[in-house]
């Protein structure tokens, strides 16, 4: 199997859980090693790859792919410095900072004929994954609206200097609201306009960490919404159609499982527990069906296989930047609402 040499642009806990253990697990990947700034920690998963001084160094070497998987306001100017030196990218959400920066990186990719992708994982969630089908299986009838949460309750303040400070990436707008807003246009495509809410609510935080963003689409609106002050949450996935309802809590398992160091594979990985299956409750076949849902097993596995052969076999990349593109859109319309308290059109 042909080896796609790759490397990472840091090893803390973004290169550590999600992208080095797929790496080390596919057998299409090399994973040649890592920049690392101060703290060398790489070698102690893996001691036979290398410790980068610097990304000059990293690009110089035999290496066909970088994950750009730094703090997001360097995405745009690390991805392009990648693509400059003829290697394909993987980078991290939220994709850049700006339209114009995601729009600039996706021509220059195409320019070179490379391959660029956007890190969305969550498309390859369990709880996702379910939502998905029962959408696709049009059990609902026809939606008339759909409502994401990404909830968690943690009032202190994150211990990473760059989550905190104000700065062009930071905010649960471009740190959790690109994956709520990916999955709703995974699923619905791009919507007519926006409106938001983004507020920062936690004592002493410099940046937002509450978003309620409305997606408006021509028969059916989809509600956004991501804080930390949810101590009992509500489903996260809540669709109503013209037949029926579908309620999923988050339950998907991977990131967790990962952070206690266990490895993916592709047999039991993603499998949720039993306890946060879905409940569908609608008609079919002029009968009213309440049932629990199984949930279908997830895996990040699928992403870098996506991409594993959109490089080897020159097939479309299992999220483009053009995909990464509208997200930036959403996401720049979403503070202009806020800002000028109106719905924005897209």
């Amino acid at each position: 199997m042909q080896k796609i040499k790759t490397a990472l642009l840091s090893y803390g806990m973004s290169g550590k859980v999600f992208h080095a253990p797929f790496l080390n697990f596919h057998p299409g990947f090399e994973l040649l090693g890592s920049w690392e700034r101060s703290k060398k920690l790489i070698h102690q998963d893996f001691p036979a790859v290398k410790s980068y001084a610097s990304i000059d160094e990293l690009l110089e070497d035999d290496v066909d792919l970088v994950i750009v998987n730094t703090p997001v306001e360097t995405h745009y100017e690390y991805a392009k410095q990648v693509l400059l030196a003829g290697k394909h990218a993987i980078v991290e959400k939220a994709f850049t900072t700006t339209v114009a920066q995601a729009q600039e990186l996706a021509a220059l990719a195409k320019e070179k004929g490379l391959k660029l992708a956007v890190f969305q994982n969550r498309r390859w969630d369990s709880d996702f994954k379910t939502v998905q089908k029962i959408i696709s299986d049009k059990v609902l009838g026809d939606i008339v609206e759909a409502e994401f949460h990404f909830d968690r309750y943690n009032p202190l303040l994150s211990p990473k200097q760059h989550k905190e400070t104000v700065n062009s990436g930071a905010g649960i707008l471009k740190d959790l609201g690109p994956h709520l807003i990916d999955q709703a246009l995974c699923l619905f495509g791009l919507p007519q306009s926006v409106f938001a809410d983004i507020r920062i609510t936690r004592e002493h935080s410099l940046v937002d960490d509450y978003i309620d963003i409305l997606l408006y689409y021509s028969t059916f609106r989809v509600r956004l919404k991501a804080g930390f002050f949810v101590r009992e949450a509500i489903p996260a996935f809540v669709i109503h159609g013209k037949k029926g309802s579908f309620l999923k809590p988050r339950g998907d398992v991977q990131e967790d499982e990962l952070k206690l160091g266990n490895k993916p594979n592709l047999e039991t990985w993603g499998t949720e527990s039993i306890e946060k299956r879905g409940l569908l409750h609608t008609e079919i076949n002029g009968e009213i069906v309440q049932e629990i849902i199984p949930t279908l097993q997830g895996n990040y596995y699928d992403f870098f296989d996506g991409v594993y052969h959109s490089i080897i076999n020159d097939v479309i990349e299992p999220v483009t930047a053009q995909e990464g593109v509208q997200v930036m859109q959403i996401i720049e319309a979403a503070i202009q609402s806020n800002a000028q308290k109106k719905v924005i059109d897209l």
